[in-house]
Protein backbone atom coordinates (compact mmCIF):
# COMPACT_ATOMS: atom_id res chain seq x y z
CA UNK A 1 0.00 0.00 0.00
CA UNK A 2 1.38 3.38 -0.90
CA UNK A 3 2.68 5.35 2.00
CA UNK A 4 0.86 8.53 3.18
CA UNK A 5 1.48 11.83 4.63
CA UNK A 6 -0.25 12.68 8.01
CA UNK A 7 -0.92 16.67 8.65
CA UNK A 8 0.26 16.35 12.50
CA UNK A 9 2.26 14.49 14.48
CA UNK A 10 1.91 10.87 14.58
CA UNK A 11 0.82 8.91 18.06
CA UNK A 12 -0.39 5.98 19.32
CA UNK A 13 -3.64 6.42 17.52
CA UNK A 14 -4.37 8.89 14.71
CA UNK A 15 -7.21 9.50 12.04
CA UNK A 16 -7.13 10.07 8.24
CA UNK A 17 -9.78 11.99 6.37
CA UNK A 18 -10.44 13.32 3.01
CA UNK A 19 -8.99 11.85 0.17
CA UNK A 20 -6.80 10.05 1.81
CA UNK A 21 -9.48 8.17 3.94
CA UNK A 22 -11.34 7.85 0.39
CA UNK A 23 -8.74 6.59 -0.86
CA UNK A 24 -8.28 3.91 1.79
CA UNK A 25 -12.17 3.07 2.35
CA UNK A 26 -13.24 3.24 -1.29
CA UNK A 27 -10.51 2.75 -3.53
CA UNK A 28 -7.93 0.19 -1.53
CA UNK A 29 -11.04 -1.07 0.60
CA UNK A 30 -9.01 -1.08 3.56
CA UNK A 31 -9.96 -3.56 6.02
CA UNK A 32 -9.31 -3.68 9.90
CA UNK A 33 -5.75 -5.71 10.57
CA UNK A 34 -4.30 -3.80 7.15
CA UNK A 35 -0.76 -2.40 7.50
CA UNK A 36 -0.37 1.47 6.42
CA UNK A 37 2.69 3.02 6.21
CA UNK A 38 2.81 7.15 7.08
CA UNK A 39 4.41 9.61 7.35
CA UNK A 40 3.96 12.98 9.55
CA UNK A 41 5.10 16.45 8.92
CA UNK A 42 8.28 16.27 11.17
CA UNK A 43 9.38 13.34 8.25
CA UNK A 44 9.04 10.67 10.95
CA UNK A 45 7.71 7.59 9.29
CA UNK A 46 5.52 4.69 10.84
CA UNK A 47 3.88 1.54 10.11
CA UNK A 48 0.54 1.61 11.25
CA UNK A 49 -2.84 -0.68 11.54
CA UNK A 50 -6.10 -0.43 10.31
CA UNK A 51 -8.24 -0.09 13.57
CA UNK A 52 -11.82 1.36 12.09
CA UNK A 53 -13.15 2.47 8.61
CA UNK A 54 -15.53 4.65 8.16
CA UNK A 55 -16.96 6.07 4.39
CA UNK A 56 -15.02 9.38 5.34
CA UNK A 57 -12.25 8.51 8.51
CA UNK A 58 -10.09 5.67 8.92
CA UNK A 59 -8.73 5.09 12.02
CA UNK A 60 -5.02 3.94 12.65
CA UNK A 61 -3.27 2.69 15.34
CA UNK A 62 0.43 2.71 16.12
CA UNK A 63 2.43 -0.81 15.25
CA UNK A 64 5.78 0.69 14.99
CA UNK A 65 8.31 3.58 14.31
CA UNK A 66 10.43 2.97 10.90
CA UNK A 67 13.81 3.73 11.41
CA UNK A 68 14.96 7.13 10.79
CA UNK A 69 16.97 7.79 7.00
CA UNK A 70 20.29 9.47 7.51
CA UNK A 71 19.76 13.23 5.67
CA UNK A 72 21.19 13.80 2.48
CA UNK A 73 24.32 15.40 1.81
CA UNK A 74 22.14 18.54 0.72
CA UNK A 75 18.57 20.10 -0.64
CA UNK A 76 17.63 20.77 -4.00
CA UNK A 77 15.28 22.96 -5.68
CA UNK A 78 13.77 23.68 -8.58
CA UNK A 79 13.19 26.71 -10.47
CA UNK A 80 11.36 26.33 -13.60
CA UNK A 81 10.02 28.47 -16.23
CA UNK A 82 6.58 27.87 -17.22
CA UNK A 83 6.28 25.46 -19.69
CA UNK A 84 3.13 24.85 -22.42
CA UNK A 85 1.05 21.80 -22.49
CA UNK A 86 1.02 19.42 -19.73
CA UNK A 87 4.89 19.14 -20.11
CA UNK A 88 4.82 21.11 -16.66
CA UNK A 89 2.46 18.19 -14.81
CA UNK A 90 5.71 15.97 -15.97
CA UNK A 91 8.02 17.27 -14.61
CA UNK A 92 6.79 18.14 -11.10
CA UNK A 93 6.34 14.41 -10.52
CA UNK A 94 9.60 14.02 -11.58
CA UNK A 95 11.27 16.45 -9.63
CA UNK A 96 9.35 15.01 -6.45
CA UNK A 97 10.58 11.50 -8.05
CA UNK A 98 13.95 12.72 -8.00
CA UNK A 99 13.92 14.36 -4.62
CA UNK A 100 13.40 18.07 -4.68
CA UNK A 101 12.51 20.08 -1.69
CA UNK A 102 10.60 22.32 -3.37
CA UNK A 103 9.16 23.73 -7.04
CA UNK A 104 9.41 27.40 -7.82
CA UNK A 105 6.82 28.00 -11.35
CA UNK A 106 8.52 31.76 -13.07
CA UNK A 107 7.04 33.88 -16.17
CA UNK A 108 9.83 34.27 -18.30
CA UNK A 109 9.95 36.50 -21.57
CA UNK A 110 9.86 33.47 -23.53
CA UNK A 111 7.36 31.90 -21.70
CA UNK A 112 4.55 30.62 -24.52
CA UNK A 113 1.43 30.67 -21.84
CA UNK A 114 -0.21 33.76 -20.08
CA UNK A 115 -2.53 33.77 -17.55
CA UNK A 116 -4.50 35.39 -15.17
CA UNK A 117 -3.71 35.67 -11.45
CA UNK A 118 -6.88 33.46 -11.05
CA UNK A 119 -5.53 30.75 -13.46
CA UNK A 120 -1.79 30.70 -12.03
CA UNK A 121 -3.51 30.09 -8.55
CA UNK A 122 -5.31 27.15 -10.16
CA UNK A 123 -2.44 25.41 -11.96
CA UNK A 124 0.07 25.73 -8.92
CA UNK A 125 -2.42 24.42 -6.42
CA UNK A 126 -2.76 21.41 -9.25
CA UNK A 127 0.48 21.11 -9.26
CA UNK A 128 0.75 20.74 -5.53
CA UNK A 129 -1.92 17.71 -5.70
CA UNK A 130 0.19 16.40 -8.68
CA UNK A 131 3.46 16.47 -6.26
CA UNK A 132 1.57 14.94 -2.86
CA UNK A 133 0.31 11.95 -5.34
CA UNK A 134 3.93 11.50 -6.65
CA UNK A 135 4.80 11.74 -2.91
CA UNK A 136 2.99 8.97 -2.02
CA UNK A 137 3.52 6.86 -4.90
CA UNK A 138 7.56 6.78 -4.44
CA UNK A 139 7.55 6.36 -0.80
CA UNK A 140 9.26 10.07 0.33
CA UNK A 141 8.96 11.08 3.59
CA UNK A 142 8.34 14.67 2.84
CA UNK A 143 6.33 16.16 0.59
CA UNK A 144 7.45 18.42 -1.94
CA UNK A 145 6.00 22.03 -1.75
CA UNK A 146 4.87 24.20 -5.00
CA UNK A 147 4.84 27.57 -4.24
CA UNK A 148 3.08 30.44 -6.49
CA UNK A 149 3.54 31.75 -10.08
CA UNK A 150 6.18 34.50 -9.91
CA UNK A 151 7.59 36.52 -12.81
CA UNK A 152 11.10 35.82 -13.01
CA UNK A 153 12.06 39.78 -11.90
CA UNK A 154 10.42 38.83 -8.71
CA UNK A 155 11.98 35.47 -7.80
CA UNK A 156 15.42 37.41 -7.77
CA UNK A 157 14.33 39.64 -4.90
CA UNK A 158 13.91 36.28 -3.01
CA UNK A 159 16.05 36.67 -0.34
CA UNK A 160 15.17 32.63 0.87
CA UNK A 161 16.54 31.42 -2.32
CA UNK A 162 19.25 34.19 -3.24
CA UNK A 163 20.25 35.36 -0.12
CA UNK A 164 20.40 32.66 2.67
CA UNK A 165 23.12 30.98 4.23
CA UNK A 166 24.47 27.80 2.87
CA UNK A 167 22.81 28.21 -0.66
CA UNK A 168 24.02 27.93 -3.80
CA UNK A 169 22.06 28.90 -7.05
CA UNK A 170 23.11 27.14 -10.62
CA UNK A 171 21.70 28.75 -13.31
CA UNK A 172 21.61 26.31 -16.54
CA UNK A 173 21.99 28.43 -19.38
CA UNK A 174 22.23 27.76 -23.01
CA UNK A 175 24.48 30.41 -23.93
CA UNK A 176 27.04 29.21 -21.18
CA UNK A 177 30.48 28.10 -22.97
CA UNK A 178 32.76 28.40 -20.29
CA UNK A 179 31.42 26.16 -17.27
CA UNK A 180 30.11 22.86 -17.06
CA UNK A 181 27.57 21.69 -14.97
CA UNK A 182 29.63 18.97 -13.26
CA UNK A 183 32.77 21.34 -12.23
CA UNK A 184 30.13 23.89 -10.94
CA UNK A 185 28.89 21.43 -8.66
CA UNK A 186 31.90 19.77 -7.67
CA UNK A 187 33.21 22.68 -6.44
CA UNK A 188 29.75 23.53 -4.40
CA UNK A 189 30.17 23.12 -0.04
CA UNK A 190 26.36 24.63 0.40
CA UNK A 191 23.73 22.18 2.29
CA UNK A 192 21.04 23.78 -0.36
CA UNK A 193 21.15 24.07 -3.97
CA UNK A 194 18.55 25.60 -6.09
CA UNK A 195 18.33 24.97 -10.19
CA UNK A 196 17.07 27.88 -12.28
CA UNK A 197 15.50 26.11 -15.74
CA UNK A 198 14.15 27.81 -18.51
CA UNK A 199 10.72 27.49 -21.06
CA UNK A 200 11.04 26.55 -24.15
CA UNK A 201 12.67 29.53 -25.54
CA UNK A 202 15.38 29.66 -22.79
CA UNK A 203 16.36 32.91 -21.32
CA UNK A 204 17.15 36.68 -22.90
CA UNK A 205 20.24 37.88 -22.94
CA UNK A 206 19.11 40.34 -20.15
CA UNK A 207 17.42 37.79 -18.25
CA UNK A 208 20.52 35.63 -18.28
CA UNK A 209 22.64 38.62 -16.87
CA UNK A 210 20.21 39.72 -14.12
CA UNK A 211 20.27 36.02 -12.90
CA UNK A 212 24.17 35.89 -12.43
CA UNK A 213 23.90 39.61 -11.11
CA UNK A 214 21.59 38.00 -8.55
CA UNK A 215 24.87 35.78 -7.21
CA UNK A 216 23.94 32.70 -9.28
CA UNK A 217 26.62 30.06 -11.13
CA UNK A 218 25.94 29.87 -14.97
CA UNK A 219 26.78 26.45 -15.86
CA UNK A 220 26.06 24.06 -19.56
CA UNK A 221 23.90 20.82 -19.61
CA UNK A 222 26.44 19.64 -22.77
CA UNK A 223 26.82 20.34 -25.92
CA UNK A 224 23.78 19.25 -27.22
CA UNK A 225 19.92 21.03 -27.04
CA UNK A 226 18.10 19.37 -24.79
CA UNK A 227 14.05 20.10 -24.31
CA UNK A 228 13.59 22.03 -21.25
CA UNK A 229 11.41 19.12 -19.41
CA UNK A 230 15.04 16.93 -20.23
CA UNK A 231 16.75 20.06 -19.00
CA UNK A 232 14.87 20.01 -15.95
CA UNK A 233 15.21 16.35 -15.26
CA UNK A 234 18.94 15.91 -16.33
CA UNK A 235 19.89 19.01 -14.19
CA UNK A 236 18.12 17.20 -11.15
CA UNK A 237 19.53 13.88 -11.63
CA UNK A 238 22.90 14.94 -12.16
CA UNK A 239 22.82 17.28 -8.95
CA UNK A 240 21.53 14.56 -6.68
CA UNK A 241 23.92 12.31 -7.96
CA UNK A 242 27.06 14.51 -7.72
CA UNK A 243 25.51 15.20 -3.83
CA UNK A 244 25.63 11.55 -3.05
CA UNK A 245 22.09 11.51 -3.15
CA UNK A 246 21.28 8.73 -4.65
CA UNK A 247 23.32 6.42 -2.53
CA UNK A 248 21.95 3.61 -0.83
Amino acid sequence: MRRLFYAGTLAEEITITGGDAHHLARVMRAQIGDEVTVADTDGRVARMIVSAVAPDAVQLSLAEYLPQEEGSSAEVILVQALLKGEKMDFVVQKAVELGAVAFYPVITEHVVVHWDAKKAAAKAARWQKIADEAAKQCGRRALMSVVEVVPLSSLLQNAELFAAPDTAVVFCYEGEEEQSMRTALRALTARRIVLIIGAEGGFSPAEAEAIRASGAASVSLGRLILRAETAALTALSVTQYELGNFDI
